[in-house]
């Protein structure tokens, strides 16, 4: 049943609101410096985004949080939507996968790319490529001999020798330094660290301290080197951003162009999920990008920004931010400059994202279902013989390609002989070894297998997580909770696909179980005989020939195999 609004309900405050269903997912994350005023503005008769019907029609109630200011409920917001991903929200595609450069907390600072940055760490980025951020800290190392590695040599290691490293753990003098002089230039103050540097060159000149000061000489190079990829000048660009966007159905790219002393230095492109809101796309990126970076002192968008946000850019700078929606001069042709790289950075997204006929297969599947993505499909099928050799099996489909890596067998541990319980048992395993949820979790049955594994996943509170689907061989019928059966069109062809080599993958492993079972050896099962008595046996005998054709008294006669143990022997191998 739709929400429905009741002015009554919401404050008049700063906070974010949550649309929810009843099961708890949230479906959009919103923040606001009225709650009230906003919400109501998602009931008008006409919406201005086509989502916000759609929204409005699956939400089943509002919640919201109270922050003391705006430039809090920004900061709450991008925490809600990395936490829950809501549908309906635009966001940066992959966030958990992007790279940071960091700087340790250690005595002598190492610097490591990583995606997962430890929090006593400095850091920048995120880095939407990961080529480009390996990049930077190989230019760094060579450069200026930063530590990447904690190497606890009292020798030196091969980085030292080589000079990719000071070798601070030998002669820690001047590492600080470098440690600095490498923190303003990721800070992007490499003009006023270039002069500091070339002031202390001269005066050490002066007090003719040559070695010192080719060493200053040399590490002003250094910088320079790392700076100077410029692109495009001008005499207004002072330490400034541009922000471009284009976008094409869900899919977007930002580009922001980076200029400082007077040049347009280079550009980051992130691929976006968009939906339909422009100005909450620019501020959840703003949000995003500066998070872990310091925000120039001119910022260009290609629209005014939300409640909150200038003021947010403000405190991370500790200055005023001057954000600029231009109208003329070389600003514009600035941000002109920005939204052009973007629709050309937008066409690569789009056609790396469906280049290949199995990613093409995932996209058409998720419009099948109506889903935003389908690229991580995991799915279960079981395998037995009349309650003999019961297995279990799940495969992985990333982009529409199995991903063997990820390939599972189970064996299953309890007395249950039935499909259904023994699914639930390997299902409930899967459950609390999976760190990553799938888009879709697919199970080889029909509307009862998808009942009782919901029952599984709610038991386990993760219901509503990911999609959960049913696939039944008889017409390839695919039963989904709340929702009518479809029957599988070719557009389904991954789905498909994911049931067929499931099927696959457990017959070959029950295939191999029973095959197991058949050689298995006979005086493996007799109690009391070990490996040691074992070879006894196979040294007195002369081999396994010699075991079969002797009699239980012959048996009794090789040391350490009682009157018992003999006839248990004997047994084993005649029967």
């Amino acid at each position: 049943m739709p929400v429905e609004y009741e002015s009554s309900s919401f404050p008049k405050k700063a906070g974010v609101y949550l649309f929810k269903t009843n099961q708890g997912r949230v479906l959009y994350v919103g923040k606001a410096t009225r709650i009230n005023e906003r919400v109501r503005s998602y009931f008008a008769t006409n919406p201005d985004r086509k989502m916000i019907s759609e929204l409005v029609s699956r939400a089943d109630n509002i919640e919201y949080i109270i922050t003391t200011s705006p430039k809090e409920a920004l900061i709450l917001e991008r925490q809600l939507i990395k936490e829950h991903k809501p549908r309906f929200n635009s966001r940066l595609k992959d966030d958990k996968s992007y790279p940071y450069i960091i700087l340790t907390s250690e005595e002598f600072p190492r610097i490591m790319y990583t995606r997962h940055p430890p929090k006593d760490a400095k850091r920048w980025g995120p880095f939407p490529h990961a080529g480009a951020a390996k990049q930077v800290m190989q230019l760094l190392r060579k450069q200026f001999g930063i530590r990447d590695k904690d190497c606890h040599g009292k020798d030196g290691c091969l980085a030292m020798h080589i000079g990719l490293c000071r070798g601070p753990c030998l002669d820690p003098n001047g590492y600080e330094t470098i440690v600095n002089i490498v923190t303003e230039v990721l800070d992007g103050k490499a003009g006023k660290l270039i002069k500091e540097l070339t002031r202390k060159m001269d005066d050490l000149s002066e007090k003719m301290e040559y070695e010192k000061a080719a060493r200053q000489r040399d590490m002003i190079r250094a910088v320079r080197i790392t700076t100077s990829q410029h692109v495009v000048s001008s005499k207004v660009y002072r330490d400034c951003d541009a922000i471009g966007i284009a976008w094409k159905g869900d899919h977007a790219a930002v580009v922001v162009l980076h200029a400082d002393d007077g040049v347009v230095k280079g550009q980051e492109a992130w691929p976006i999920i968009y939906r339909g809101d422009i100005g909450e796309t620019i501020s959840m990126f703003i949000s995003s990008h500066y998070q872990n970076r310091c925000p120039p002192r001119l910022l260009l968008t290609p629209t005014p920004l939300f409640d909150g946000t200038a003021e947010w850019l403000n405190g991370r700078r500790q200055s005023q931010v001057e954000v600029r929606t231009p109208t003329r001069g070389d600003l514009v042709t600035l941000q002109n400059l920005a939204t052009q790289n973007a629709e050309i950075q937008l066409s690569r997204f789009i056609d790396k994202a469906s280049g290949s006929l199995e990613q093409r297969a995932a996209d058409e599947c998720a419009e099948l279902l109506g889903m935003e993505k389908v690229n991580y499909i995991v799915c279960f099928d079981m395998a037995q013989l009349i309650g003999e050799n019961r297995v279990g099996a799940s495969v992985s489909f990333r982009n529409g390609r199995p991903n063997k890596k990820e390939y599972r067998k189970y064996t299953v541990k309890g007395e249950a002989i039935d499909d259904l319980r023994m699914m639930s048992e390997v299902v409930e395993r899967w459950l609390k070894r999976q760190e990553e949820w799938p888009d879709l979790l697919l199970i080889d049955g029909g509307e009862t297998h998808l009942k009782t594994i919901s029952k599984v996943l709610e038991s386990n509170e993760v219901l509503g997580e990911f999609e959960l689907a049913a696939i039944a061989k008889r017409e390839e019928t695919l039963f989904r909770l709340e929702k009518e059966p479809i029957i599988l069109d070719r557009k389904g062809r991954v789905l498909v696909h994911s049931r067929d080599e499931a099927h696959r993958f457990v017959n070959t492993f029950h295939r191999k179980q029973r095959n197991r079972d058949k050689i298995k050896d006979p005086l493996q099962e007799v109690l009391g005989l070990g490996a040691k008595k074992m070879q006894t046996l196979l040294r007195y005998f002369g081999g396994r020939k010699g075991i079969e054709h002797a009699s239980i008294k012959d048996l009794q006669t090789v040391p350490g195999i009682g009157n018992s143990l003999a006839k248990r022997i004997h047994e084993a191998i005649n029967n």
